[in-house]
This record gives C-alpha cells, structure tokens and sequence, in this order.
C-alpha cells in the first residue's frame, strides 16, 4: 500500500515508510534536545530502531541523501520530516469518551507538542458535562456537529466503551471527519476515503505475553537439556 506525498501530489511513498516517519521525527527531535546538529544515517538509525539501509531508502523518498562526510542535519531534516507528514501547521482534534482513557488522553502533552489541539472533550454521560479536564469543558456529545463545523474538525479520537464506538465513527463521518483514532475495543466499518487507525492495548499485552511465554518455555527446555546432559 501506498500514499502519496502531503508535499509533492506527484510522489508516492510507501505506507510503511510513512509509518516510520514519525519514529524519525521523534528520534531526531531527542538528538537536537540534546545539542546534536549533525549525525550520521548509523546514528539516527539507532535512535530511531531500524537498521541505516531502511532508513537511507525512507528518506530518499524526501529528497534527502544526507552530506556524504557529514551526514543529516538535524534541524533541517526535522523540518523536512514534519512537513511531509504535516505537522508544520495546527491540528484541530476532538476526543469523545472521557472515561479513565479518554481523561489520560486529555492530558497528554504529546497532543500539543506535536501540533495536535484539542479543541473539544465529548461524552454522553450527563454526569460528565461541564466538568473540566486539562483546561478543556466537557460538552455533551450532541455537540459534534457544530463543534466539528467551528473548527474545521478532520481529526476524531474515540475513547469509548466498545458497543458506542461505531455508533460514534458513523456520527463523525456523517458530519465531515475523515481521519479517525480508535482506542475503543471495536473493528470500525467506514467508507473508502476515511482513514482508521486502533490502537488496541490489550492486543500489544498479548503479544508481549506471548513473547514472554517463549521466552519462559525456551528457558525450561534449556535448563531440561542440561538436566539430561548432566545425568548422561
């Protein structure tokens, strides 16, 4: 699968070059926290987790090849990063769900840092309105549309319980949101053109648990060969 680029309509990147993007972006804006203006595709590849190959080819897909002898600078190529994946400019978003999820949502400074704004806390619950939550009222979910038109909303976050989520990506997508983050348990049905991306906790548990689980099944049989041994 591919995407086209935000910059260049004619260009064409590879989605899972553009998934790794902001893991780039991450890397490179920790090595100018730390004073760093210049480094090496070795460097940010460390920092970033992938091998110096893959990262070469990712961001030949920019235009950037890098000063052979000098490497990336940092600053510029943070600038080229964010801009291609467009978070040079403000993010509208609204949250609805604001549950224990949806309130750690709320407060999450990356939201901000990384040009995202949070413009509107939505629930259904009577008991939540009017509550404030960093900085933001909670409004009552009836409030989407007119929120979403005064602020040019393209972004929606779902935090509910499972059985309203599609009830709410249905209610978004009706009024104009095409880009949607789901942390509810619920594989969402919308139509071609809106973009869902889930972020699952407890599938990423699993995954870790089943790794956790060869591990611990790799060690037994380890240690049951070396009983064996040691009795031969």
């Amino acid at each position: 699968m591919t995407t086209r680029s935000s910059t260049d309509p004619t260009r064409v990147i590879p989605e899972a070059t553009v998934a790794r993007l902001p893991v780039y972006l991450r890397a490179l804006t920790a090595l100018a926290d730390s004073g760093i203006r210049t480094c090496s595709s070795e460097d940010l590849a460390t920092a970033a987790g992938v091998n110096s190959a893959k990262l070469r080819k990712d961001l030949s897909y920019l235009g950037s090849y890098g000063t052979r002898g000098v490497g990336y600078d940092v600053d510029y190529l943070r600038y080229q990063i964010a801009r291609e994946i467009g978070v040079t400019q403000d993010w509208p978003v609204v949250i609805v769900g604001i549950g224990n999820l949806g309130h750690a949502l709320a407060n999450y400074s990356g939201f901000r840092s990384r040009g995202f704004r949070v413009v509107a806390l939505l629930d259904a619950d009577p008991g939540l309105i009017g509550q404030t939550v960093a900085g933001v009222a909670v409004r009552p979910f009836d409030e989407l549309e007119a929120i979403v038109q005064e602020h040019d909303v393209a972004i929606g976050v779902i935090a509910t319980p499972a059985l309203a989520a599609q009830g709410v990506a249905d209610r978004m997508v009706a009024i104009g949101i095409t880009s949607i983050l789901n942390f509810a348990p619920a594989v969402l049905a919308v139509p071609e053109g809106v973009d869902v991306r889930k972020v699952d906790l407890s599938i990423e548990l699993q995954i870790l648990a089943y790794h956790e689980q060869r591990k611990a099944n790799g060690a037994g049989a380890a240690a049951a060969a070396a009983a064996d041994g040691g009795a031969a």
